[in-house]
């Protein structure tokens, strides 16, 4: 930002101001809104003191900005801009004008509400989608309630599309309004002014817990109407287990032109509106906000049935609604599109509700998804608050299109990084909390996928989790994979976290060294239930998520280089992972109706940071060759014929080629990652 740094007072009261505001979702919504300061800095080029506009770029959150995230533009050019602005038609061209604005090297993409930041005299200016304004933005008689409620505090300004026209029309109001604080915008939030960060905070909280109170105050009770006893909320068991049984098949219809991660919401605020008699004449009308429906599309797909109804008919209805909707919103594209309109983006819903159980969200990542959900939970309390003082009224169809398929709106995806290549993917990796489990899951997540981390240990399983980055990256399940109730309530949960399973890593195993005449029944049975039945379990279960999602799949068996060569004192191990590897061949033929490649990789050598190495098998297969442990990995290696230690990473690598896409045909086939053993060459 040139010679700014974070001591500059105007720069940190800014970050401060909008870093409190965004953190309180009562006064915006993730990544909504925008704030300004306006202040003097020493131009680089001149040395002399230049008039300077702070404020947040393109794309950024409140809530976490720091300086990184403002733009930073000459004041006097931004204002000079009028002079060569050709009118509403001509006022998208006026963005690009921006870049000649910068200051220094500019900082962040300046985002569409720049030029009202600007215009307006006001030292300090904040933009807020806060629910309790949008409720009096979107009621029939918005501009009477807000005179009624805020007096000449804050006053209404006429919808429109965000831009340098608003900017016009909000900065002439302000100067014609000298005691204005503020003003609300029809069908979209609140802008405040003031002469200091603190007093335009003040005035931006203080305006919206007055909306509030008016409408806590003035609102009649039950804005949604009656309570619908068919649509009853569930209890929570019942509600969590069919909302597991729904959500793969869930996300393959909102998958059908982009391929989407998902999050399911139950909370009282979402039950509660689809219990309601109003819920579908609401529902229809859609969300008003642009930060709303730019995340959640126009409109929900709405399940209507009751809360009763069985899975099946769930499933069934689902589908007919899918291609109604499908078809109405391509109407919807075509209505309003002109030869200048980017091409569609997708037809198929964002936010999917099912009356008793709760409401699915989905969106290009989980982050996306998860914010998608709470945009309509927004919606939500827009719609009550318009409805308890007035009629929810939203802005028209034909604006929504015109801002849904704005070509700065398209700009913005256009800037967006290239996808990484498992983006939209969800993987469960058993055995993640170490080694080669450990391993692949960063690997996979580090390409894009959403990981579920499974492992005996929960706390293993928690720590890769967070070093993935969290719930919105990665979530950790505790679960013995010999045991079937276990298994099933393992992927019930990951399907719940992300929407389904289309990518598993069998890798969760154990391995006992001993000569046959020593090895017991429960040694056999021990290793045999881990990675035979273990294997199974866990294919079976996510093969069912698989084929109801429609959407393919890939099964990887972590399976070794002892499943095709013949070794002393390993008969139990051996035998097993002869086991897992015909299981490879054998679904590889069973699954690829349904699109789902099933592979393996054979490893060997696997020392460094090996869970199973560490646990005794490295001292016993040490004693079995008659070296130092220590010197296992570097005696595996000698005995290969590339002379190279095999790491976890490597076998990760080889799960990440299997699943990525270039090798969409390939299925039934082991990968060796052994260093080159002739003995367990594949025939």
């Amino acid at each position: 930002m040139g010679c700014l740094t974070l001591t500059d007072k105007v720069v940190k009261e800014l970050l401060e101001r909008s870093n409190r505001l965004g953190s309180n979702p009562k006064y915006t919504n993730y990544a909504g809104g925008n704030t300004s300061a306006k202040g003097s800095a020493t131009d680089p080029l001149t040395g002399t003191q230049v008039e300077v506009l702070y404020v947040k770029g393109s794309g950024g959150d409140l809530g976490t900005l720091t300086e990184k995230g403002l733009a930073t533009l000459y004041l006097d050019r931004l204002r000079g801009m009028t002079s060569v602005y050709r009118g509403l038609e001509h006022e998208d061209e006026m963005v690009g004008l921006f870049d000649f604005c910068a200051f220094g090297k500019g900082g962040a993409a300046p985002s569409i509400d720049t030029a009202m930041h600007a215009l307006v005299e006001e030292a300090h200016v904040d933009h807020l989608h806060p629910d309790s304004i949008i409720a009096l933005a979107t009621s029939k008689d918005g501009r009477e309630l807000t005179k009624k409620c805020f007096g000449g505090e804050i006053l209404w300004v006429d919808w429109r599309r965000p831009g340098f026209e608003l900017g016009l029309d909000i900065s002439k109001l302000a100067k014609e309004n000298p005691s204005a604080h503020g003003c609300v915008l029809g069908g979209h939030g609140l802008t405040t002014w003031g002469a200091t960060s603190k007093e335009c905070e003040e005035r931006s909280v203080a305006a919206i817990l007055k909306a509030e109170k008016f409408i806590a105050d003035t609102g009649k009770a039950d804005p949604f109407g009656k309570i619908v006893a068919a649509r009853r909320p569930l209890d929570k068991v019942e509600r969590i287990a069919k909302a597991a049984k729904l959500a793969p098949t869930l996300r393959g219809i909102a998958s059908q032109d982009n391929r989407m991660i998902g999050h399911f919401e139950d909370s009282d605020v979402v039950l509660d509106f689809m219990n309601r008699e109003k819920l579908a004449d609401l529902a229809a009308k859609g969300t008003s906000c642009p930060d709303h429906f730019l995340r959640t599309k126009i409109s929900p797909l709405v399940i209507d049935l009751d809360s009763d109804a069985d899975i099946e008919k769930i499933i069934a209805r689902a589908y007919e609604l899918h291609t109604e909707y499908r078809a109405k919103y391509t109407a919807y594209y075509n209505k309003y599109a002109t030869k200048e309109s980017p091409a569609i983006r997708g037809a198929d819903p964002l936010i999917i509700l099912v009356p008793g159980v709760g409401m699915f969200s989905y969106g290009k990542d989980k982050q996306t998804a998860r914010v998608a959900g709470e945009f309509y939970i927004n919606a939500i309390n827009v719609m009550r608050g318009a409805e308890a003082i007035s009629t929810y009224s939203p802005i028209s169809e034909v604006e929504k299109f015109n801002i849904e398929y704005w070509e700065l709106e398209e700009a913005k995806l256009r800037r967006m990084p290239k996808a990484k290549p498992l983006q939209g993917r969800i993987a469960l990796v058993t055995g993640g909390g170490s080694g080669i489990g450990k391993a692949t899951a960063l690997r996979l997540s580090a390409e894009g996928a959403c990981v579920i981390i499974a492992d005996r240990d929960l706390a293993s399983a928690q720590g890769v989790a967070t070093e993935l980055g969290g719930a919105d990256k990665a979530v950790a399940v505790a679960v013995d994979v010999t045991d079937e109730a276990q298994v099933s309530a393992a992927i019930d949960a990951g399907v719940l976290a992300f929407g389904s399973i289309d990518l598993v890593v069998n890798n969760a195993g154990l391995s006992i060294s001993k000569p046959l005449v020593e090895t017991t029944a429960q040694d056999w049975d021990t290793q045999h239930n881990v990675m035979a039945r273990g294997s199974f379990l866990v294919s079976r279960e996510s093969a069912k998520a698989m084929i109801a999602a429609h959407m393919g799949g890939d099964i990887i068996y972590i399976s070794s280089k002892n499943s095709v060569f013949a070794g002393p004192n390993n008969v139990a191990y051996g035998s097993t992972k002869a086991d897992q590897a015909h299981q490879v061949r054998l679904l590889a033929a069973e699954l690829g109706a349904y699109g789902i490649r099933v592979n393996g990789v054979n490893p060997d050598g696997v020392v460094k940071g090996s869970g199973i190495f560490a646990s005794g098998w490295g001292a016993q297969r040490a004693a079995v060759y008659g070296v130092e442990e220590e010197k296992l990995g570097e005696y595996y290696a000698q005995r290969t014929i590339l002379k190279k230690e095999v790491l976890p990473d490597h076998i990760a690598a080889a799960v990440f080629v299997l699943c990525a896409s270039d090798l969409p045909l390939t299925t039934g086939l082991h990968i060796p990652v052994d260093g080159g053993v002739a003995a367990a060459f594949l025939r």
